[in-house]
């Protein structure tokens, strides 16, 4: 569990990067919407992959815009 508090600080931490360094990719983090599954605690590592991957494309949307501009 602490794995997916851990990836929500993270996540939370690159999206207000985005917010104060690229505002102009804000339109961008409603077009990638993070879905998790449901269900109950069994599914923590499904869940704790979502977030890992909701993440990475949260990273990886900043690394290529920086890379072009």
């Amino acid at each position: 569990m602490k794995l997916s508090q851990e990836l929500l600080a993270e996540i939370t931490q690159v999206t207000r990067s985005i917010e104060d360094h690229h505002p102009e990719l804000q339109k961008y983090l409603d077009e990638n919407p993070m879905t998790l599954p449901e269900g109950d605690s069994s599914d923590v590592e499904m869940d704790n992959q979502a977030l890992r991957e909701y993440l990475d494309s949260l990273k990886e949307l900043v690394t290529k815009y920086d890379k072009e501009h």
